[in-house]
């Protein structure tokens, strides 16, 4: 039997957490965990030991650049790729696709569950090859 994907999802609203979470898990191939304080995730991610980690850019305690880039200075969280999910991007901006930008990956809520999973696939496929 496979193992399943990490997923830790990181935002401060709980109920697209949960909704985010519900669409992976379905899936399959996801076992996923929310944190809805960005000012405990980073401790959260240390213990669930994600392979893939989502978070909201604009969050009132840190915001998902702040927790990328403490995770980044992290040992053991590194390595882990990051997709930010905002609203601080349009669907007009973004379309409906996902959009890199300087090695960061962001897609812009409201997200459809096919665009989420596509997104969460191709960053677990890229920390499966690593």
């Amino acid at each position: 039997m496979r193992k399943k994907t990490r997923v830790l999802i990181v935002d401060d609203d709980p109920n697209l957490s949960r909704l985010s979470g519900m669409i992976l898990e379905n899936s399959g191939q996801y076992e996923v965990l929310t944190e809805n304080n960005a000012g405990r995730a980073l401790l959260v991610a240390r213990q669930f030991r994600p392979d893939v980690m989502l978070f909201d850019v604009d969050m009132p305690t840190k915001s998902g650049g702040d927790l990328a880039g403490e995770a980044a200075s992290d040992p053991v969280l590194r390595h882990v790729p990051i997709l930010f999910v905002t609203g601080l991007i349009s669907k007009a901006e973004a379309g409906d696709r996902q959009v890199d930008c300087g090695g960061l990956h962001f897609l812009a809520k409201p997200v459809t569950p096919e665009r989420l999973l596509e997104s969460v696939g191709k960053l677990a496929v890229s920390t499966a090859i690593a």
